[in-house]
């Protein structure tokens, strides 16, 4: 599976997902600065999911017609040590997300 980390996403966090997985950051592909929608259908085109921070995301695109997941993680804040408690759950979700699904990790 092939995911793609948003720029709100700490890089460094790259290494607490499963080997099993193939991630790449946005600024690793070249797309810093894209918005959500140009973010999204470039991103739909080369990934299985998109995982994220961005609390308006779902709010300002239709996700269900996307042939994308995305995984948004709820935290205090997007430092590193006040998300890597999530990555073992963002993990399990990364693992039964779906295109056009929207999962959620709350910490």
């Amino acid at each position: 599976m092939r995911v793609l980390l948003d720029e709100n996403v700490d890089r460094r966090l790259k290494q607490s997902l499963d080997d099993e997985f193939e991630v790449l950051t946005v600024t690793e592909c070249g797309w810093s600065g894209k918005k959500n929608g140009e973010l999204l259908r470039a991103a739909e085109q080369e990934f299985d999911v998109l995982l994220t921070m961005d609390r308006n995301m779902e709010h300002q695109q239709n996700l269900s017609a996307l042939d994308l997941g995305v995984v948004l993680i709820l935290a205090r804040s997007n430092r590193r040590q006040d998300v890597e408690p999530a990555m073992p759950e963002v993990n399990q979700v990364l693992k039964r997300i779906r295109p056009g699904e929207l999962g959620t990790v709350t910490i």
